[in-house]
């Protein structure tokens, strides 16, 4: 029923309508998140007067709209109702300050009236999305309705084009009707442009509910379309509702509801038949309660959004009470000046100016959101685009994130995170920020521990990022609050009554379904970071148990570093890692056992994938050697003598034997002489050219920094140029690949000054390691004439005293 509600729809004030009797009955068609909307409903209950306001949604969150009316209330929130046996079955009903429902509620909470929620319970809705799961039936239903606050467009619908779905987007029929191919522009001109005040304010509700009961009479009579079906029923139990709100209050009774649904509401229709349609639902049990939403989920068609492209515009237009134009171009102006542009006040003038006339030419009774986005593009942005997507980004969008009341009925789960969100001083925030932390200090350490643990519960609120900083204290976060954040903390209170209790039993659960070894080491990893001790213990032992079993070296080398990176994490935090660094070491011995029968008879990617491994261990063994190992503390000379049994294996592949080599020298195991001789045994002509290749990239290739090795040793560069230029012209083309890979890694000055050297040929350049450095401009030894004569600059930098007797830096380069 994808826009069914999309568009907004009339009613008259006065009797009848649904076949009951009592009070004056007022229908009020709206469209979902329209301020002209919203407005119109202001002025259309304030003319009424009603004993009672009746609203399109759930009415199991009549309970909640007395909290509409709190001080610490501000929208845009949203209705969450979750399945109660499974949270994360949910549905969003989102509220905007422009929304016609959010005004009608906080109209009847103003003045004492009652307010009821009439649209057909949750507990049939979500009970339908399980039914169709089950079934694998799809109805047409985007998730927009069942937020009820659809968008009208299935993803991919042109505005205007044909053939237009009356139901899906009435809009676009009704805009076509008029002559215009955009219905968003229409619907601006008829109604988001229009006043308070002008003319008769039950005059536009009766004009669209005459449209609406044309488009009807149209696209009425789909029986067996299941999204139709349901409509049917929705407004069949409404109709039930508003007879019953009639009888009650002799008042009257105002409907607030999608214009869709007006005509379906003033028919006639028997008690009966109603009843029947809405017998024997399937139902679940559901909670309900208020949560945050953003104005940038409002913009969203998909997923949990309202398809609302310009929240930030609208908001404006709802707030503005008179030039929203000039208002909205000072705020442009004000955005742009933050940013380091240039805007004055004539800017403004003639950009209030432009819109005006662009106005004019396009017939169009107030300029629109595309005619003050054309002059801002024009006036304040130069013709650029680049500043004019912050404006649509910061302002037509906007990161505006609504706020709910500690009353709001919530999970247990959901009130330990916001106690703790508040000790730590860490507020959920709609805009993107990046957060340092220094584990140093108590606070930051909370914030990491509260951050780590919801990443094990799947809140994704924070993501790690890299840290300006290489020191294992330092940690970045990228933080966003999304609305739907609030489904996986509801999710997540199956696991727990706090944040630490559930991330615990969550790491408990997921050690024991984990698949691989190196899952359950990545387990044991988050378990470190989040400080879950209580889960630390049964995940070490399900890692010893599947450690023991598992006899593939790559699951092993694999799991290896992130046993590591614990070790190191859990000694900034203080935390005991003896168990850990125990395992760590036997695990380290048996990858120094099975590594180099395991790398024997490799194809190309199996190789490379090995040599990655091999890496991954090299970078680990380097860090376990300073971490506490008792009884281990040879695990850097064993791993050495697997590098060279390695590097001599002829049936090893020529990138693990390269890359081998290449670690025991940069180790200091290997003198450059020796390297320089396996290099030049390995590329001698009884090579295969391809494994001549691939030896070369396990050597200088990928991020090893092989290519300052090359510019500081003239025999290895010698060796390779000598190589590649008596390569057999017929294969050539088959080494060519894998040379390019090894040497398109390198940074573009690396590979320039590799160029150069080789074009110069071995008699023109020298070396660094002989008598020069082979580069002009450069001498074989350092002048430190030359080194001092920048030590004033380094004493103004430093802010030390320039006395004749400060002798500390001279002669630094000597």
């Amino acid at each position: 029923m994808a826009g069914t509600d999309r568009a907004g729809s009339g009613g008259t004030a006065g009797p009848g309508g649904t076949g009951g009797t009592g009070g004056r009955l007022s229908l009020l068609g709206v469209r979902h998140h329209g301020p002209g909307s919203a407005r119109a409903v202001r002025a259309g209950l304030e003319a009424a007067r009603p004993g009672v306001v009746l609203v399109e949604g759930p009415p199991e969150a009549d309970a909640l709209i007395p909290l509409a009316a709190d001080e610490d209330m501000r929208p845009p929130v949203a209705l969450l109702a979750h399945a109660v046996d499974e949270p994360g079955r949910s549905a969003f009903w989102p509220l905007a300050e422009f929304s016609p429902e959010w005004v009608a509620v906080r109209w009847a909470l103003e003045h004492g009236v009652p307010a009821r929620f009439i649209d057909l319970p949750a507990a049939h809705t979500l009970a339908w999305r399980v039914a169709d799961e089950e079934t694998g039936e799809t109805t047409g239903e985007a998730d927009e309705e069942v937020t009820g606050q659809g968008d009208g467009r299935e993803e991919g619908d042109v505005p205007g084009a044909a053939p237009l779905d009356v139901r899906g987007d009435p809009l676009a029929v009704l805009a076509a009707a008029a002559g215009h191919d955009d219905p968003e522009r229409w619907w601006e001109d008829v109604i988001e442009h229009r006043g308070p005040g002008e003319g008769d304010v039950f005059a536009p509700f009766t004009a669209l509910e005459e449209a609406m009961t044309a488009l009807r009479e149209t696209e009425e009579g789909g029986e067996g379309d299941t999204a139709h079906d349901r409509d049917l029923v929705r407004e069949a139990y409404m109709r039930l509702q508003v007879r019953a709100a009639r009888r009650e209050f002799a008042e009257g009774v105002a409907v607030v509801c999608g214009a869709w649904h007006v005509p379906a509401l003033r028919r006639r229709a028997a008690v009966a038949t109603d009843r029947a349609l809405v017998k024997g639902l399937p139902r679940t049990k559901v909670d309900m309660t208020w949560v945050p939403w953003t104005h940038r989920r409002l913009s969203r068609a998909g997923g949990y959004g309202a398809g609302i492209e310009s929240p930030g515009w609208y908001g404006h237009l709802f707030a503005a009470v008179d030039r929203p134009v000039e208002r909205w171009l000072t705020r442009v102006a004000g955005l742009l000046r933050e940013e380091g542009r240039t805007v004055s006040p004539a800017h403004v003038i003639e950009a209030a100016r432009l819109a005006g006339a662009l106005a004019a030419i396009r017939g169009r009774p107030l300029p629109g959101l595309s005619e003050t986005t054309d002059a801002v593009r024009a006036v304040l942005c130069d013709g650029s685009d680049v500043p004019l997507a912050l404006v649509h980004d910061r302002l037509v969008v906007g990161d505006v994130l609504g706020e709910v009341p500690a009353g709001a009925p919530a999970v247990p789960l959901q009130r330990d995170l916001t106690r703790t969100q508040r000790r730590l001083r860490l507020k959920p925030e709609a805009a993107e920020r990046e957060l340092e932390l220094d584990l140093r200090k108590e606070t930051d350490t909370g914030r990491s521990r509260l951050l780590h643990r919801l990443r094990l519960l799947g809140v994704g609120w924070g993501e790690p990022t890299a840290s300006r900083s290489t020191g294992t204290f330092r940690e970045t976060w990228r933080l966003r609050w999304e609305p739907e954040l609030s489904v996986r903390v509801a999710e997540a209170g199956v696991w727990g009554t706090t944040v630490l209790a559930a991330a615990t039993a969550r790491a408990e659960a997921d050690a024991v379904t984990a698949r691989g070894l190196a899952e359950v080491t990545a387990l044991a990893e988050r378990c470190l970071l989040a400080e879950l001790p209580e889960a630390l213990t049964p995940v070490m032992r399900i890692l010893a148990d599947r450690a023991a079993l598992d006899t593939d070296v790559g699951h092993l080398a694999e799991a290896l570093p992130a046993l590591v990176r614990s070790l190191r994490y859990g000694d900034v935090r203080g935390t005991d890692t003896g168990a850990l660094a125990e395992v760590a070491a036997g695990l380290a011995e048996r990858v120094f056992v099975g590594l180099p029968a395991a790398c024997a008879a490799l194809d190309a990617d199996a190789a490379e994938e090995m040599r990655r491994h091999v890496d991954s261990v090299h970078t680990a063994v380097g860090l376990l050697g300073d971490a506490p190992a008792p009884g281990h503390g040879d695990l850097r000379s064993r791993w050495r003598a697997v590098l060279r049994t390695l590097s001599a294996r002829d049936a090893v592949p020529g990138i693990v034997r390269g890359r081998a080599v290449r670690l025991l020298l940069d180790d200091g195991e290997l003198v450059p002489d020796e390297a320089a001789r396996i290099m030049g045994l390995v590329l001698s002509p009884g090579t295969a050219p391809a494994d001549a290749a691939a030896w070369i990239e396990g050597f200088v290739g990928g991020g090893s920094g092989g290519g300052m090795l090359l510019l500081h040793d003239e025999r290895l560069l010698t060796l390779i140029d000598a190589w590649l230029t008596g390569v057999p012209a017929d294969a050539f083309t088959d080494v060519l690949p894998l040379l390019r890979r090894t040497f398109s890694a390198y940074e573009p000055g690396v590979r320039r000054s590799v160029g150069e050297l080789v074009r110069r040929g071995p008699e023109a350049r020298g070396s660094v390691t002989t008598a020069g450095s082979g580069i002009p401009g450069f001498a074989a030894g350092l002048d430190t004439a030359r080194a001092d004569a920048v030590l004033p600059v380094i004493r103004l930098l430093l802010g030390r005293d320039p006395a004749p007797d400060d002798n500390d830096l001279v002669g630094v380069g000597t």
